[in-house]
């Protein structure tokens, strides 16, 4: 990420909207029916296409492939990670759990439930090479097609931690054993990420939502502090050959329309998060639980040489947010932090995280994009 030398630029969060031809296909992989590849090859390809197409059209600089191909931002992992067979119902978050029916009628649906997770039955090691080279592949090709002319390109990759965090461990010995091997073997595409020259953005919500997690609900801070700070070395060892200068970390309090009234707040949780070996955080700002939370970044200023991705646009409702709004996130977001600091404008997350459970509609979605990218004209006009 480079410095706002003019103006303040934009990106997202990964995912977007997926077409429904797309997603009738992943609905048949996930439920293990036999699919055309060359249907699936044609439908991925053009599906990444459009998305960087319209990605043009609405202005975005900072562009990715939406994550077209796969299932969610977590759980594509099992197309690239052995040792991962079969299914167990979980908890869901502790928000939800005091809500029960509004849960199971938001978290289910034909392609995918969340309450499902998925379970490591044997030794995890990176297998994906093929499947993450074809979507590296993929994307460059888009772009190479697309009458676009993008700023920067980056690339998603699940964390260990989420990974860990969403799935059931019935293999290691110890919670430490599993998240350092998941670590080991997601070094491998991230490395492979990083060769591309793109931009590494790494998927971390549980850095934020750990407190909320069934384990850590009725736990003290501390206890939230310390589980982070693991997840945080355990990424800086699968990132140790990767630059810093090329990774930006995504968290947030999860991507999902809930209460969200145990979120712990990320005034205590950024130091822990600031040990991270990246130069790139992007964040929550827009959800109407943390809309106070730039205030944390007075508190605990943002290290030398990082750059800060505001999400100034909510991503759990159908309302487009006013671009005056936008603006108004952005410029007291620039009151807080040093001057010299970068900012780049998001949304707060992903628009179609889990497939099939896009809270926002697929055109609404597109049209947010494009409040943002005027927001951050506005936000411009009035800083620089």
């Amino acid at each position: 990420m480079t410095a706002n030398d003019d103006r303040i630029r934009t990106t997202h969060i990964g995912s977007l909207p997926r077409s429904p031809e797309l997603l009738d296909l992943l609905t048949k992989r996930q439920n293990g029916e036999e699919i055309d590849i060359e249907e699936w090859d044609t439908a991925v390809s053009d599906a990444t296409y459009d998305v960087l197409e319209r990605q043009a059209e609405v202005g975005i600089d900072v562009a990715n492939n939406g994550e077209q191909s796969r299932v969610s931002f977590n759980w594509y992992v099992a197309d690239r990670l052995s040792g991962i067979d079969g299914k167990r119902e979980q908890e869901l978050w502790a928000d939800l759990q005091e809500f029960p029916d509004y849960a199971e009628e938001t978290f289910k649906t034909d392609v995918i439930d969340l309450s499902m997770q998925p379970v490591v039955t044997g030794p995890v090691e990176y297998t994906g090479h093929n499947e993450a080279r074809t979507e590296l592949e993929e994307f460059r090709d888009a772009l190479g097609a697309v009458d676009a002319d993008f700023e920067g390109t980056f690339v998603t990759s699940a964390s260990p931690s989420v990974i860990t965090a969403t799935h059931v461990d019935d293999y290691y010995d110890s919670y430490e054993e599993f998240l350092f091997s998941v670590a080991d073997a997601m070094s491998e595409e991230y490395e492979l990420v990083a060769e591309t020259g793109m931009t590494l953005q790494i998927d971390a919500p549980e850095f934020l939502t750990v407190g909320h997690t069934p384990t850590y609900a009725d736990k003290p801070l501390e206890d939230v502090k310390g589980a982070v700070r693991l997840h945080v070395e355990a990424l800086n060892e699968a990132l140790s050959n990767v630059p810093e200068e090329q990774v930006r970390i995504h968290t947030c309090w999860g991507s999902y329309e809930g209460p969200h009234h145990l979120d712990t707040d990320l005034v205590d949780l950024l130091p822990e998060i600031y040990e991270a070996d990246i130069t790139g955080l992007s964040v929550e700002q827009a959800n109407p639980r943390h809309q106070h939370e730039y205030r944390a970044f007075a508190e605990h200023p943002l290290p030398d040489g990082w750059s800060l991705i505001p999400g100034v646009v909510d991503v759990k409702t159908n309302i487009v947010d006013h671009p005056e709004t936008i603006a108004d996130r952005l410029e007291r977001i620039v009151d807080v932090v040093d001057d010299s600091t970068p900012i780049v404008a998001a949304p707060d997350c992903g628009f179609g995280t889990q497939a099939g459970i896009g809270m926002v509609h697929p055109e609404i979605a597109w049209k947010k994009l494009a409040a943002l990218v005027d927001g951050a004209k506005i936000a411009t006009e009035r800083i620089y």
